[in-house]
């Protein structure tokens, strides 16, 4: 039988728009759906469909023109922009496509940099970082710079990073679009093990359909609209 799983992330009638000039361009129109606990989801279109924009808001970069955003119990619209950072720091892990590792910390320094701004102790930290970077195979990494570690390797690092704080969600911007095909068949097994055996929730955008093969569910979206799903 299959276990209904609650909803961590619910949005309603979703609307964003931009000014170029004198012009409104229509980003994202009327967008309403669910993501349950523990989710791979997969955000598709071609580029200009919105799919960046509808990550951001989920994650609390951007505001919406209208419609919400629930996050766990918090709907995260209304809060201030002090509010939303707090949130951020809290309950959204981030992996980006360049990485975006500071080159002058090793590994470690990297991973601890989300912990920086909790009330853990030194020696809590230490633990939780060699934690999240045993969990991407990188304990033996750790001293090592970014210049001195694959694109791939890089990749884990900010993984683990994104994890290390243990966020409500993981939202992933293209996350193998700048690696070889190994290198990414790497990261996306690491990121369905994630889910599989942590039971993290995330949400990717990706061009690739390689990469959207690992997700549970593929939303695609085209000129703003959500239209149509697959699973």
């Amino acid at each position: 039988m299959e276990v209904h799983r609650p909803s961590i992330v619910e949005i309603k009638n979703l609307n964003k728009t931009y000014r170029r000039g004198n012009q409104v361009i229509t980003v994202l129109s009327d967008i309403t759906f669910t993501i349950d606990e523990g989710e791979f989801l997969a955000l598709m279109g071609p580029s200009g469909s919105g799919k960046t924009t509808l990550l951001n808001l989920i994650a609390g970069i951007d505001k919406p023109d209208s419609g919400s955003v629930r996050v766990g119990e918090v709907e995260i619209t209304s809060l201030s922009e002090t509010e939303l950072a707090r949130w951020r720091a809290s309950h959204v892990g981030f992996i980006f496509q360049f990485y975006n590792l500071i080159p002058v910390l090793t590994a470690f320094e990297n991973v601890e940099l989300p912990l920086l701004l909790t009330g853990l102790s030194k020696k809590e930290r230490q633990e939780h970082v060699e934690t999240a970077l045993y969990a991407v195979n990188l304990s033996d990494r750790m001293d090592h710079y970014p210049s001195q570690l694959s694109g791939g390797q890089q990749q884990r690092v900010a993984i683990a990073r994104a994890v290390v704080a243990d966020p409500t969600i993981l939202v992933a911007d293209e996350p193998t679009g700048d690696l070889d095909r190994v290198s990414a068949r790497e990261i996306l097994d690491l990121m369905e093990r994630l889910v599989h055996e942590l039971g993290k929730t995330i949400i990717m955008v990706t061009h690739d359909p390689r990469a959207a093969e690992k997700a549970h569910m593929v939303r695609n979206l085209e000129k703003g609209v959500l239209n149509n799903v697959l699973s």
